[in-house]
């Protein structure tokens, strides 16, 4: 999982997460409630044109606003792939990871990505690929138990894996 490939959904500065999942809908956590209002108050027609796969690109401060955890599990219960901005809230960095929503950091990304465009991450290098302009970026990789995390598909199947491994070994210990 650690090559990602889609469309570019582009997003301004400021993205916070009442618009990513409005309090309204905050009265669930199962992805089939959230993921259908992923951010319709920014963008009415968003989950009518994401595609399984499509990243959202967006500006500064991504995921700004309150710590719900709901807004990562909302944006890749929509079929978001991976979120690349220029920068995001510290809080919804780590919520995102714990849910198994690939995220990277790149202004340069932003700057250089336009809407539609069609996007290849490499979650292991950080290497984004603008495959529409032929052009190429960096972010800060995935490594070890971070890398692993997301390529589980979050925390909890993280420490599901890691308790089975622990069973499994005191069991073979007798």
């Amino acid at each position: 999982m650690s090559i990602l490939r889609g469309k570019a959904h582009r997003y301004g500065d400021n993205v916070d997460t009442d618009v990513i999942i409005p309090a309204r809908y905050c009265t669930s956590i199962r992805v089939e409630d959230l993921a259908p209002h992923c951010l319709e108050d920014l963008d009415t027609h968003f989950v009518k044109k994401v595609r399984k796969g499509d990243f959202i690109v967006a500006g500064r401060n991504f995921g700004c606003g309150s710590s719900r955890e709901v807004a990562p599990i909302a944006i890749r219960g929509a079929g978001v792939s991976c979120v690349i901005a220029a920068g995001f809230a510290r809080i919804f960095y780590r919520n995102a990871i714990n849910i198994g929503l690939p995220i990277l950091e790149s202004p340069e990304a932003y700057d250089g990505i336009k809407d539609g465009d069609e996007i290849e991450a490499d979650l292991a290098t950080g290497v984004i690929r603008d495959l529409t302009l032929g052009r190429e970026f960096r972010a800060a990789s995935f490594e070890g138990v971070m890398l692993e995390i997301i390529n589980l598909g979050g925390m909890e199947a993280y420490v599901r894996k890691r308790l089975a491994e622990k069973k499994s070994k005191e069991a073979s210990r007798g």
